[in-house]
């Protein structure tokens, strides 16, 4: 076994520096929607994912796969949404054990309402703080992590 790689201190301020900023600009940004739209985090995922295909609709697997989440744990949500009529389900059309999770006229005005505010949210604390060239940087480096997390060669690695 190899020894491991310690972080200089250098690496440990950028590591330590990201969790932090992470941490508190997810807590910011979910209690703002809560407290302005009433919407957590996860309900705001799943209306935005829905809202942006073409029929609003998508499978409750490929919501899952989306949110890194089980379809057991995305049902249990999903279940608390219907209750507040945000979204249906319906049975896949094609394949019974399927099922469908359709965003509803209450669910589209919700991410309507919602999405503003989030927006500026999301700006304030974190956008806007940037300079174009750090915005390009920070979009190159979360996308050669989601890639090498995805199992998707990076660019580095060619």
């Amino acid at each position: 076994m190899d020894a491991p790689r310690w972080l200089d201190a250098r690496e440990a301020r950028a590591w330590r520096g990201y969790r932090r900023m992470r941490r508190l600009l997810d807590l910011e940004l979910a209690r703002e929607l809560m407290q302005d739209a009433g919407l957590s985090e996860p309900d705001y995922d799943v209306l935005s994912d829905l809202s942006e295909t073409p029929d609003q609709r998508l499978r409750l697997s490929e919501l899952a796969d989306r949110m890194l989440w089980s379809r057991s744990r995305l049902s249990h949500h999903l279940a608390r949404m219907q209750q507040r009529g945000l979204v249906t389900r319906e049975e896949h059309p094609s394949d019974g054990r399927g099922s469908i999770v359709v965003l509803t006229p209450a669910g589209r005005a919700a991410i309507e309402a919602a999405a503003p505010g989030h927006v500026a949210a999301v700006r304030r604390h974190l956008i806007d703080l940037l300079t174009p060239e750090e915005i390009d940087a920070l979009a190159a480096l979360t996308q050669r992590v989601v890639d090498r997390l995805s199992g998707r060669p990076t660019a580095t690695e060619g």
